[in-house]
């Protein structure tokens, strides 16, 4: 039986939806960038600044970075859960992991609040 990474009582569909809803939110938003930068072959500095200074455009980046991360743990935990036998050593990885995705989450918000 596969543990749930977020809930006790899952048996691993939350985290398959989860898995593949992240997905679709970071296609969406990377697909958007894409078709504005090929909308704009001209982008300076100030255009792109002004992107991003953009309320809604910094909350669906948050909304893309945390898509990003969740999707990260998930598919970490599942390799460590299915490579890394001895339950000590893949506890430090997965708290190593979860370090190192909220240090990355804060960086995120910090650069991106900071236009």
């Amino acid at each position: 039986m596969v543990k749930s990474v977020l809930g006790v009582n899952h048996q691993g569909l939350t985290d398959w939806i989860i898995q593949r809803t992240s997905a679709i939110v970071m296609a969406a938003w990377s697909l958007w960038l894409i078709f504005y930068i090929l909308l704009h072959p001209e982008l300076s500095f100030a255009e792109w600044h002004s992107l991003f200074a953009h309320t809604g455009v910094k909350i669906a980046t948050i909304l893309f970075i945390t898509a990003l991360l969740y999707h990260a743990w998930i598919g970490m935990w599942t390799v460590f859960t299915d490579y890394i036998k001895c339950a000590v050593i893949r506890a430090i990885a997965d708290f190593l992991t979860l370090l190192m995705l909220f240090a990355c989450f804060a960086w995120g918000v910090l650069i991106l609040w900071s236009v």
